[in-house]
Parts: C-alpha cells; sequence; structure tokens
C-alpha cells in the first residue's frame, strides 16, 4: 500500500444511501477513491465497508482521517477505523519450541511480505535465542508457570508496551493467555491452531484427527480471546488425509498449512481488511 492511501474500514446498522455519502464525502474534499468494497450481513442487518483513496491533500492527509471517523460517528452512526497507507504496525511474535512458523513468519517479513516490523520476540523457552540472534531480533525469554503465570505475563506486557507493539502473533506459542494479560495488553493477537477449528480445539490435535480417522486436517488463524481456541477466525485451509497416513505424515502436511494460513492472516491485519463482529470477522480480500 502507498503512502499516500487514507484506508478505513466501517460497520454498523444498514440504512439507505451509505455509499453514496461516503463516497461524496471524499468527492467533497478533492479525494479520489482507488478501491471499495462492502459487504451487508442480511441476517443482523449490519453494513460493512473498506476504502481507500488517495486525499488531494496530502499535507493535511492525518488530519481528514480524523474528520472522517468523526463524520462516519456523527453523521452515519457507524464504526470506523481509519490508517494511512504509509504507517507501519510493530508486530511482537511469541513462539516455545517448535520453530516452524517461526522461520516462516520472520523471513517472510524480512522479505518485505508483512506491511509492518517485527521488533521483539517473546518467548517462554530459550532454545531459540541463537536464531532470533541470527535474525537480529530482540529475544526476551521469560519462563512461565503455574506458579509465575501472573508475574510472567505482567513481564511480557511490560515488553510488550515499551517496544510500542501494535499487534502480537503467536507462532505455536504453547501457553494459554489469560484474560488479565489480554485486558492488560489492549492489543490484537492472533493465534495459529493446528487444526480446521472447531473440530478438535486444545492440545494434540493431530493426534485427536488421527484417532477419528478423518479425512480432511486443517489449520486455522484466529484472534485469541480468553476462551480458549474460540476467538473471531480470520483464515483457515484444509488439506485431504487418508488411512494410509501416519500422525507424523498429519503433523508434516499440517504444518505447511498452518505457515500459509497463519501467514496470510498476518497480512490482511497489516493490510486493515478485517472487520470483528459478533465472534466473526468480514475479510476483505
Amino acid at each position: 500500500m502507498s503512502a499516500e492511501r487514507t484506508i478505513a474500514l466501517l460497520s454498523g446498522t444498514d440504512q439507505p444511501g451509505l455509499v453514496a455519502r461516503v463516497s461524496g464525502w471524499i468527492f467533497e474534499r478533492g479525494g479520489n477513491i482507488l478501491h471499495a468494497d462492502q459487504h451487508r450481513d442480511m441476517e443482523a442487518n449490519i453494513f460493512f465497508q473498506r476504502l481507500e483513496w488517495i486525499p488531494a491533500d496530502e499535507a493535511n492527509a492525518q488530519a481528514e482521517a480524523s474528520e472522517f471517523a468523526d463524520f462516519a460517528s456523527t453523521a452515519l452512526g457507524m464504526q470506523a477505523q481509519v490508517a494511512r497507507g504509509g504507517e507501519r504496525s510493530k508486530v511482537a511474535l511469541f513462539v516455545s519450541k517448535i520453530d516452524h512458523c517461526f522461520h516462516d513468519t520472520i523471513l517472510r517479513f524480512r522479505a518485505g511480505e508483512l506491511a509492518g516490523d517485527l521488533v521483539c520476540i517473546i518467548s517462554n523457552h530459550p532454545d531459540l535465542r541463537p536464531e532470533a540472534e541470527r535474525y537480529g531480533i530482540p529475544y526476551h525469554y521469560i519462563p512461565i508457570s503455574k506458579a509465575n503465570k501472573a508475574e510472567a505475563e505482567a513481564a511480557q506486557v511490560k515488553v510488550l508496551h515499551d517496544s510500542g507493539v501494535h499487534l502480537v502473533v503467536l507462532a505455536r506459542y504453547m501457553q494459554i493467555l489469560s484474560a488479565e494479560f489480554l485486558s492488560a495488553l489492549q492489543r490484537p493477537v492472533i493465534n495459529i491452531h493446528h487444526s480446521f477449528l472447531p473440530a478438535f480445539a486444545g492440545g494434540r490435535p493431530y493426534h485427536q484427527a488421527f484417532t477419528r480417522g478423518v479425512k480432511l486436517i486443517g489449520a486455522t488463524a484466529h484472534y485469541a480471546t480468553p476462551d480458549l481456541d474460540e476467538g473471531p477466525i480470520i483464515h483457515q485451509d484444509v488439506t485431504r488425509v487418508s488411512h494410509r497416513h501416519n500422525i507424523a505424515d498429519l503433523v508434516r502436511k499440517g504444518r505447511d498449512l498452518e505457515k500459509a494460513v497463519f501467514a496470510q492472516a498476518i497480512r490482511w491485519h497489516l493490510e486493515h481488511r478485517i472487520l470483528i463482529y459478533n465472534n466473526k470477522t468480514v475479510v476483505f480480500d
């Protein structure tokens, strides 16, 4: 996304003339709409829209973005998220010992595939510190147990706030985030779960899938909430398996899915393409 663009996400009760009023507001200020997409939930009567436009006056574009948010709220009764295309989010990566999503995510940031900056790594194990040092990313080892969970999570939150993090991504971080952690953090958290949720939530999903004899396995990227593996789903994918595949085969095939699904979810979030409502998401892809 080029720096001069303004990106807006709108959501609220549907009403006649929303598209015309929004586009008219931009036109009256000399803006040029580059892309617009909308969706209506027919069951809930909720309207969603994503717009990208180039403001006529780049020098006052930030002020115009704030004015647009006020217009959406006061004149339209809509919730609005407005961002500038040149703004880059700071991202923190959480990991335990499993490293496939860890490496894949870092390399995608380094290649410029993801519109943000990976500023720190937090882990409950020291194992991947040498790898993080080779990548040149600060690595914070914060051991966590039942006895010290509150203190460890408080230390994690401090690192995240001190680093100015806007988004946390869990690259197979094998710990359950507490409600207190999420409340103190006040930032979105994206998790990759190694099953096609809501099937096989919780631990050892590949073993659960093998025992059940499924013919499809999947991976799910979702926003983390206090309820384990029940947050709004962003992206999913599946691959076929058969009676000929053992657990190791399921893990190998599933890890390929995990990397791709996780990366796509992070990409959509950083490009301001996701709206959350009723524990679901609208993704403008």
